[in-house]
C-alpha cells in the first residue's frame, strides 16, 4: 500500500465515521510524508546519492565560509601593518631621522 493510498483510505474513513483525533493525525502525517516526498523529488533529492551530495555541498559551504573569513582577517592585518608603517615614516620625519627612510 503506498502512502497515497493510505492517505486516501484515512480520508474516506474520517467522511464516513467522523474525524476523531487519532484519524486526524493520521491524516496530517501522511499528508506531510507525501509533501516532503514530493519537494525532495523535485529538488531531485529523493536519490539514493542525496545524502553524499547534501554533506558535500555543507563541506563546500564550509571552506567558502573559512576561507572568506581568512581573506577578511588578511585584509585587516594588512592594513593595520601599512597604517602602522605610514605612523613610523610619520615619526621618523617628525624627529628630523630622513637617514632612517633611505
Amino acid at each position: 500500500m503506498t502512502r497515497e493510498d493510505m492517505l486516501a483510505g484515512l480520508l474516506a474513513q474520517a467522511t464516513s465515521e467522523g474525524g476523531d483525533l487519532v484519524t486526524l493525525r493520521a491524516i496530517v502525517e501522511e499528508s506531510s510524508e507525501i509533501g516532503a516526498g514530493r519537494v525532495l523529488q523535485r529538488l531531485g533529492l529523493a536519490d539514493e546519492g542525496a545524502q553524499d551530495d547534501i554533506d558535500e555541498l555543507r563541506e563546500l559551504l564550509r571552506a567558502w565560509r573559512d576561507a572568506k573569513a581568512s581573506a577578511w582577517k588578511a585584509a585587516i592585518e594588512w592594513t593595520v601593518r601599512g597604517v602602522l608603517a605610514l605612523l613610523l615614516i610619520g615619526i621618523a620625519v617628525r624627529l628630523g631621522m630622513p637617514g632612517l627612510l633611505k
